[in-house]
């Protein structure tokens, strides 16, 4: 049989991450096909499919009356690549006679200089692209491969947006069975909006708590998934970052001069599709026993390239606020605590809110259900000062070369 011709057909790309190649927005992609025949065959054509799509999809239940029920689906696409190529097909139409054993056929293309989107897997939606190749011959049904390749579209943390500081202030009336216990009130500050999977970032907080009963601060970082499709909007949030103080008492204040709160590793902010967005918030709370908590909200970019090492951040800037450096010399624990659920953290006004908002996503919790596809940057240590030539501070010459040693 024809189909029985056909030992190997798959597709290898020319890239470092064999597994899981990675580019960007303008990169050429490039690779070959092998074809290996266990004796000679005839070939119509060989055809490469370069696509890359944001899609998204679910379902609702509607009811039309006491009796009546039914589904109304909710789905959109974006296409970000559509590229094709023919590897193998002769001139006039004929067929190609192929000897047995190994044939290999290279393929190139350069992905669109205007910006892609990261790659990205969810509950309700995707963003995938992938290279698909047809091997078309006659009185056999076509062979069809396909593999995938991620798509990273860089965020440089180097911004002046995103190295402007983060700072607010909220405050509430706290009551308890229509009875005012006190006023609580949270300030907080972060050093800058852009971050990368693996930095710490240093709270700067204080908690005024003027009522009757004790309260505990905690922090989280709380990622949004929003879906998009016809108007309406669908949303998946999780906790995937948590830091709990100590219980301040009544009439007591506490501060955090740059609490370390470390980010795990999660796929970068997607703020650039419009039927699928990824976001990130740090969310500094109070919680007050017998009532709802109080939640100050501070906006987050998650970025791919992190900070420079000698940085960019200028004067103006650093001057805005005063914060103490303290935080620079705090260890990490070696085992923080799990992210607790994301209902466990959201105040009854919000969850009032969305139960009236159209249909909102039912579970809140935890951990994502679904593994990014997406690239994460790996935590890189800063590399350590340079060193000019002339010492300004001239030293014996045997103090300085054990400096140099170092």
């Amino acid at each position: 049989m024809i189909f029985d011709n056909v030992k190997k057909f798959y597709i290898v790309f020319d890239s470092p991450e064999i597994d899981s190649p990675v580019f960007s927005s303008g990169d050429v992609v490039s690779g070959k096909v092998v074809l290996d025949l266990a004796r000679e065959g005839k070939v119509h054509s060989l055809k490469l499919h370069a696509e890359g799509f944001a899609k998204v999809h679910w379902t609702e239940s509607r009811s039309a009356g006491s009796s009546t029920a039914y589904t109304q689906n909710y789905s959109d696409e974006v296409e970000y690549l559509n590229r094709r190529e023919v590897l193998l097909q002769a001139d006039n139409g004929e067929l190609t006679l192929l000897p047995a054993g190994r044939h290999e056929f290279p393929f190139s293309f350069q992905l669109p200089e205007e910006t892609l989107v990261t790659s990205f897997e969810g509950k309700h939606g995707s963003i995938r692209y992938w290279v698909k190749v047809k091997l078309h011959r006659p009185w056999a049904t076509v062979k069809k491969i396909k593999k995938e390749f991620t798509v990273i579209e860089p965020i440089d943390i180097n911004t002046p947006a995103l190295l402007a500081p983060q700072a607010g202030t909220k405050e509430k009336m706290a009551r308890v069975w229509y009875r005012n216990i006190g006023q609580v009130s949270v300030t907080a500050k972060i050093d800058r909006k852009g971050y990368t999977p693996g930095e710490v970032i240093p709270v700067f907080a204080e908690f005024d708590n003027a009522t009757s009963r004790s309260v505990v601060p905690k922090a989280y970082i709380t990622q949004t998934q929003t879906f998009i499709a016809r108007g309406t909007m669908k949303q998946k949030r999780a906790v995937v970052a948590t830091l709990s103080g100590e219980i301040v008492g009544a009439q007591r204040r506490e501060t955090w001069h740059g609490r370390a709160m470390k980010i795990p590793p999660v796929g970068p902010s997607i703020l650039q599709c419009r039927i699928i967005r990824v976001e990130y918030v740090l969310r500094v709370c109070v919680d007050v026993p017998g009532t709802s908590k109080l939640c100050l909200e501070l906006p987050l970019v998650m970025g791919t390239i992190p900070l420079h090492p000698f940085g960019s951040r200028t004067s103006s800037v650093s001057s805005q606020y005063s914060v103490n450096l303290e935080w620079l010399r705090m260890a990490i624990p070696e085992q923080p605590e799990p992210p607790p659920d994301y209902c466990s953290v959201v105040t009854d006004e919000e969850a009032q809110q969305n139960a009236t908002s159209p249909r909102p996503e039912e579970e809140l919790g935890g951990i994502l259900e679904h593994p990014f596809r997406a690239f994460v940057q790996e935590f890189r240590f800063r590399p350590p000062p340079m060193y000019c030539e002339v010492d300004p501070n001239p030293q014996p010459l045997n103090i300085r070369r054990r400096c140099m040693t170092c």
